[in-house]
């Protein structure tokens, strides 16, 4: 695993936290970002991710002269995706004479306008290692999260009922009726439109969804 790192990072102490973790940092001067890192996403896609680092005063300092837009424009041109990381603990509307909406209106700016999402670190140690989870993700095999909720196992009819329930606009009494109709979950996906219309509270609006659901491709 490697991380690029620009030049101007060097007097940071992040380099040195990262190589505590076995990884390889390779300075070099980057046109935009202060980190470059591969990734991974959960479905296994493998991204490279450009990272801004800022402490807070150079945040807040980023804003009154613009750099930080240019410097998010820079990154959405050059890496699949982008990250800002603010560094320190002070209270961001404290610490400089800034007018609070100023600074939410940029924060907004940033995660709405540029889809850039904002993570804060307390200092450089702190840095180092989200950056190295960031780029250990490479090394991990990736799964995606179920969409269902974990419970105790359920009886066949009511796994059968539960799967019935995930289809559009079915409740429980509907799904009891479907399964009662059809016998089998194979016969229900297998049914026409105008047999599912067949079943109470089933009109043509739903039925329609139903076989969408099932019939159009992934």
């Amino acid at each position: 695993m490697k991380i690029l790192m620009d030049h101007r990072e060097r007097s940071s102490g992040i380099k040195k936290e990262l190589i505590k973790q076995d990884l390889e940092v390779i300075e070099k001067t980057l046109i935009s970002a202060d980190f470059v890192i591969k990734t991974k996403k959960l479905d296994g896609q493998i991204i490279t991710i450009g990272i801004e680092k800022k402490t807070i005063n150079d945040f807040l300092n980023s804003i009154i002269d613009k750099r930080i837009i240019s410097q998010l424009m820079e990154m959405k041109r050059h890496f699949d995706l982008q990250l800002l990381i603010i560094e320190g603990t002070e209270n961001i509307y404290e610490i400089r004479n800034f007018h609070p909406n100023s600074i939410r209106g940029m924060l907004a700016s940033i995660a709405i306008d540029f889809q850039t999402p904002i993570l804060q670190t307390r200092n450089q140690r702190d840095t180092a290692n989200l950056l190295g989870i960031i780029a250990k993700r490479l090394e991990k095999p990736r799964s995606l999260p179920s969409l269902l909720k974990k419970r105790k196992p359920l009886t066949l009819k009511q796994q059968q009922r539960y799967l019935v329930e995930s289809l559009p606009g079915i409740g429980p009494l509907t799904s009891q009726n479907l399964l009662k109709k059809f016998k089998t979950i194979k016969n229900l996906v297998n049914a026409e439109e105008a047999e599912l219309k067949k079943v109470k509270k089933i009109g043509k609006i739903k039925a329609q969804q139903i076989k969408k659901l099932i019939e159009k491709k992934y």
